[in-house]
């Protein structure tokens, strides 16, 4: 997606060789209009698969998948990073860990909106180790749903998460692949 590769190199920050700072346009603030456009290329891209849930981990994902979903006309659901009073204990639940946060995390969600009938397209705003989508996958297979694939917005494609997506094969479209990047060098992506 050139516009979104546009926005990198204009407005993210390399801090490290394995961190990028997106939070002008994805992450913090967000660009209403190329939410828009990604949820619309995500949706393109899965329409055939019979999709009936979009999921994904709170908070950074929820304006794509909401977008996605929208674009699909369906529900999204995103999991909870801590248990709200409010959920009974009725939940599915797995462990996830963020690298941005360093922190672990027990995702939740609720029994009442993931059946083994769903068909469910994981998004997420960046793949890296795939620890969110590895959790998000856990708590799909315990309610007898079917992953249908995963979309990311920027996947840093020298590291191990892709892989390990390929290797389950399990579907990934990632609308920006960056090979490599530095605070010196800049941002490489894979088709350049």
């Amino acid at each position: 997606m050139k516009e979104l590769q546009a926005y990198i190199r204009r407005e993210g920050v390399v801090l490290s060789e394995h961190v990028l700072k997106v939070n002008s346009f994805l992450n913090h603030q967000v660009n209403p209009s190329l939410v828009m456009s990604i949820g619309e290329n995500f949706a393109a891209r899965f329409r055939g698969e019979d999709i009936t849930k979009v999921m994904t981990v709170e908070a950074s994902g929820i304006h794509f998948a909401f977008a996605t979903a929208l674009s699909m006309g369906v529900p999204f659901i995103y999991a909870k990073k801590t248990k709200a009073i409010t959920q009974d204990n009725g939940v599915y639940t797995a462990s996830t860990y963020s690298f941005t946060r360093q922190q672990t995390y027990q995702i939740t969600v609720s029994k009442d909106f993931l059946s083994s009938a769903d068909r469910v397209l994981i998004i997420d705003d960046i793949l890296a180790e795939g620890a969110s989508v590895k959790g998000l996958r856990e708590i799909i297979d315990a309610a007898g749903a079917k992953l249908m694939g995963v979309g990311v917005v920027i996947e840093k494609s020298f590291q191990s998460g892709r892989k390990s997506l390929d290797e389950a094969g399990i579907p990934v479209h990632a609308l920006a692949r960056i090979a490599a990047m530095s605070p010196d060098e800049g941002i490489t992506f894979l088709e350049d």
